[in-house]
């Protein structure tokens, strides 16, 4: 079709590679998706597949309701929760879904992860929640619970499964998924001295500013 992407193909191809160098993934686990803000369309990690063996061929493109528009694979398995999240954000361009050690902690015990570093208060908010309550893996209620969670930060736990982080391009989710797991092993680690110092709420928006309108403003348009 027209309207499907090569590069965006290739996205998906690049990022599991980078997603399991990173060693934030592992076999055939977790998943990506990208979403194409000129055509609404989005692509689709292959289901069941290890990341070193899918090509741009293996990619799925499906639309907003999770229809498949081009592909022969079979997508992954959480296309519903993929793309309730791109109907409820419109900001959103990118989701990744992980299977993180020290996330996945605070997610079998449902407890949320404050900020308490401050690349994390920047770029996901002042915390995350569990996505509750628990709900199978592939479901449409994963996909309804993971968004009620998500609301307006940048990433969510989803309990005894994993994480899932968003940005409005590849390379922010990413970083989300980075910062979320950088912050909960600091979290747990300092747990065990002591009780970690957290941000109070205008610190947090003084920081999310900051980032927004100032930190890197004039070498945004070398890259």
């Amino acid at each position: 079709m027209g309207d499907v992407k090569e590069s965006y193909k290739s996205i998906i191809v690049e990022t599991g590679l980078e997603l399991l160098t990173l060693g934030m993934t592992v076999g055939t686990w977790g998943n990506i998706s990208v979403r194409d803000p000129e055509t609404g369309l989005i692509y689709i990690s292959p289901s069941g597949m290890d990341y070193k063996t899918i090509t741009a061929a293996h990619v799925v493109v499906i639309n907003l309701q999770g229809e498949v528009v081009e592909g022969t694979a079979e997508p992954s398995i959480e296309k519903p929760m993929h793309c309730a999240v791109y109907r409820a954000r419109p900001d959103v361009n990118a989701v990744i879904h992980t299977h993180p050690v020290y996330s996945s902690v605070f997610g079998v015990l449902e407890q949320e992860l404050p900020a308490i570093s401050e690349d994390f208060a920047q770029i996901v908010g002042e915390k995350v929640v569990n996505a509750l309550p628990y709900c199978l893996p592939g479901s449409q209620d994963l996909g309804d619970v993971a968004v009620k969670g998500l609301g307006e930060y940048n990433a969510v736990l989803l309990p005894s499964h994993g994480a899932l982080s968003v940005g409005d391009n590849i390379k922010k989710a990413i970083k989300v998924s980075l910062v979320l797991e950088k912050n909960a092993k600091i979290y747990y680690l300092a747990k065990l001295m002591g009780e970690p110092r957290r941000f109070a709420d205008e610190e947090i928006s003084a920081m999310q500013d900051f980032a927004r309108n100032y930190y890197g403003a004039k070498n945004r348009g070398l890259a």
